[in-house]
């Protein structure tokens, strides 16, 4: 499924692919977040012409929910119910399990938990989730974690780790024994865990590299640990895993989260910043980030960026864009949204091409500091 095509020779950064029924992932990548079936703000034709999204993910938790397996199933599966022809990812739903702290259990046979919508009950197993994964019909599906908090104690973190791969043991063993729904292949990723303590994170990299899944992906950071030790543990994950498949660290981050993390020797990457922080106000730009509620922009009548692909770049003035927002006209939150994706999947394509012309050792550590500052 993954090629290495090339390294860069003074960081960990690597160029590859992704190979895919629905088509090749040019990785470094970062994934659009489509929670319910839809990028928040954000058309199918705009994740195509403008944002250049090669793959976008879904969340089995809630869709799972709603609108339910049996509407996805006669729909023909996810790719069909939505219109998208390009890859998809699907979370298990570990991670907002972890969440609903006090409406879930934990237990060997699954997690147990209550729905957000209608406090209805249900069970999540490492068996079903493949199976509504199947259904879901994902190129990539995910296998059911647990998730520990940010602190945790060591004896926490390794019970939850443990636990997290007995979980994958099963989940690999239905999805080995089940077959796809429809016309096309899907693959499942594993999730290494161990909080923030170094032994249990290069046991489950050395655990999860022995199960034989097509993908390996990283869990439990970004959960409120400091930015520079979930930096360490990222780096250290890498150290253990394969080379011959694709490293995935889920819900990360900044744009110079990104970057650092690339030069970490990652793959791919989800996060929800970029659509949320849109409609909070705050964008993403090459050179700095900037809150557009700020009323230093409210006289500002020039355009942000004349050279950047985006309209709320290079159509309108900085002060129109500010009343919009101040206003929460739907327009200027949808135009932020496609904004930061834009720029998102822009610089993966400048860091894909950095480390091709083997220059991004030299470029990222001043480019990470350039894109952390505020305008």
């Amino acid at each position: 499924m993954y090629t290495l095509k090339s390294t860069c020779s003074t960081t960990k950064a690597r160029l590859g692919q992704l190979n895919t029924d629905h088509g090749v992932i040019e990785t470094p990548i970062f994934m659009p977040v489509g929670t319910l079936g839809t990028v928040k703000a954000v058309s199918q034709d705009q994740l195509v012409e403008q944002i250049k999204a090669q793959i976008i993910l879904g969340n089995t938790y809630h869709l799972y929910l709603r609108p339910g397996c049996d509407i996805i199933s006669e729909a023909g599966g996810l790719h069909k119910f939505i219109n998208w022809d390009r890859p998809m990812l699907t979370d298990s739903g570990g991670y907002q399990i972890f969440s609903l702290s006090e409406n879930r259990k934990l237990e060997e046979e699954g997690a147990h938990f209550k729905s957000h919508i209608d406090g209805s009950k249900h069970l999540f197993t490492p068996e079903n989730v493949v199976d509504i994964q199947r259904i879901l019909g994902s190129d990539i599906m995910m296998i059911l974690d647990e998730c520990p908090p940010y602190p945790s104690t060591y004896e926490y973190a390794k019970n939850s780790m443990e636990l997290t791969h007995r979980w994958a043991k099963r989940g690999r063993k239905q999805f080995l024994e089940t077959t796809h729904h429809y016309d096309h292949k899907q693959f499942q990723f594993g999730i290494v865990q161990g909080g923030t303590y170094k032994d249990l994170r290069i046991e489950s990299s050395k655990f999860m590299a022995d199960q034989d899944f097509e993908g390996i992906a990283i869990g439990g950071l970004s959960v409120g640990e400091p930015i520079p030790l979930m930096y360490e543990m990222a780096d250290l994950n890498t150290d253990h895993l394969p080379n011959e498949k694709a490293r995935y660290l889920m819900g990360v981050g900044t744009p110079s989260n990104l970057i650092e993390c690339v030069a970490r020797g990652i793959d791919m990457f989800d996060c929800v910043m970029p659509t949320r922080n849109a409609r909070n106000g705050m964008i993403f730009t090459r050179y700095g980030k900037v809150n557009l509620r700020n009323s230093k922009w409210k006289e500002h009548h020039d355009l942000l960026d004349p050279d950047f692909p985006s309209d709320l770049c290079n159509k309108y003035s900085m002060a129109y864009i500010h009343h919009l927002i101040k206003a929460n006209e739907i327009f200027g939150l949808a135009m932020a949204s496609v904004h930061n994706l834009t720029f998102y999947l822009w610089l993966m394509e400048e860091i894909r091409e950095r480390i091709k012309n083997d220059t991004f050792g030299e470029w990222y550590p001043e480019m990470s500091k350039q894109l952390d500052k505020k305008l």
